[in-house]
């Protein structure tokens, strides 16, 4: 969600000023018109990002294998009694994770001094702590549960851990033989075939078509080698820039969903993201419109995530979510169908768990198939260099030899 500035006039001619959030421009407008009339000025607030010499080596996220680890630690110390400005303590004192030792270090004493703990994470982890979490230890507290609350948080993000622990294994042979057979290139194009060159140019005989691409093509390596890689390499910042803009990320996005055996694994993840976080977000407590809003911020395809944001303005008019997911033309038809069912049916919170397994299994079984396409076409591509270049060796050596 983006934040904004504004002015406005209330419902008794005041002038007031504020912040809202709102996820773009016309939903804050809205929000505003709850209780302002007119508005007379309205901007968004642009985030200040940390600087290079602030920003902490690793990066600014955190580690979710040690985060879904403090989870299930919180779960089992507060089920045997400890209280819970105790079981911080304990916590933070054993974890190994930096990053998570200080925000606990600093919830800790907050604990202490009478702040809930959910209102303490939200402060001091700042967007390191995902909204999923801290609404739903925030509704553990609210219910007095707070062990089941932590419990949850536990389960969720130790699925999202071997989910994405097991499509990276399965990652690592494809990248590792693309990676090699790029080495391999560049070594035998700036290396290698520059030494037979000058065994053919010391003969005079006219080479074969093939081999005088070869040549041509291992010229161009050598003399624009660090040319091609300030061009790779600039292309790859303006990509990054773009995607910063609110208009890239948006057309990127919606790319993603559109493209060729991709675009369906980035579907099943949004449907994944939004079946499985609507679960754990309902199965807490809290509000369906609160639930929505929230499950719209974790979505990883932002086209998707500001989709199902709109949703929370048409729920608050009474619709229901079946239907204002229908209006929304980037989820799957099933999602949309199940949801609809387990609404009209009172069990919202079983079906989406259901749906969650399922496209969660849908996932697994897409990114396997990727993997299966994508392995044998490295194995034609490396075949078909290295094919190339032999055969431009070889016959070049032969005809050489007859002319001896």
């Amino acid at each position: 969600m983006a934040k904004y500035k504004y002015s406005a006039l209330s419902r008794d001619g005041v002038k007031v000023s504020g912040i809202v959030e709102g996820f773009d421009q016309f939903d804050a407008v809205d929000k505003i018109k709850q209780d302002c009339d007119i508005i007379l000025k309205i901007t968004e607030i642009e985030e200040k990002k940390p600087g290079l010499l602030n920003m902490e080596i690793g990066g600014n996220k955190l580690n979710a294998r040690a985060f879904s680890l403090m989870c299930a630690q919180f779960s089992i110390i507060l089920k045997s009694g400890i209280p819970i400005g105790r079981a911080v303590h304990l916590i933070g004192d054993k974890i190994t994770d930096k990053k998570l030792k200080g925000i606990l270090k600093q919830v800790g004493e907050d604990v202490e001094a009478g702040r809930s703990i959910s209102t303490s994470f939200k402060e001091r982890g700042g967007k390191l702590m995902p909204p999923v979490f801290i609404e739903t230890i925030h509704a553990g507290e609210e219910s007095g549960n707070l062990a089941r609350a932590f419990e949850t948080m536990y389960q969720h993000y130790d699925k999202q851990v071997k989910m994405r622990a097991k499509v990276r294994n399965a990652l690592i042979y494809p990248v590792f033989v693309l990676a090699l057979a790029i080495v391999v290139v560049i070594v035998l194009m700036v290396k290698v075939v520059p030494t037979f060159i000058g065994i053919f140019e010391s003969y005079d005989a006219q080479l074969p078509l093939i081999t005088q691409s070869l040549i041509w093509i291992s010229n161009f390596f050598r003399k624009y080698i660090l040319l091609i890689i300030v061009v790779i390499a600039a292309l790859i910042l303006a990509f990054k820039l773009y995607g910063n803009t609110e208009k890239g990320r948006l057309n990127l996005a919606q790319k993603a969903l559109k493209m060729p055996v991709l675009g369906n694994v980035n579907v099943l993840s949004a449907a994944s993201e939004f079946a499985g976080n609507m679960t754990t977000l309902i199965g807490a407590g809290l509000q369906l419109t609160t639930a929505v809003s929230i499950t719209a911020r974790v979505i990883s395809n932002y086209y998707i995530s500001q989709n199902v944001g709109k949703i929370t303005s048409r729920l608050e008019e009474g619709h229901t979510l079946g239907e204002c997911m229908r209006e929304v033309d980037c989820l799957p038809d099933i999602l949309v169908d199940m949801t609809a069912v387990g609404e009209e049916t009172g069990e919202l919170e079983s079906t989406l768990h259901t749906v969650a397994g399922y496209y969660d299994s849908e996932l697994d079984m897409a990114v396997q198939d990727v993997l299966k396409k994508l392995e044998p076409t490295l194995l034609i591509f490396m075949a078909i260099v290295a094919g190339y270049i032999v055969l431009a060796v070889y016959i070049a050596m032969f005809q050489m030899y007859s002319v001896m």
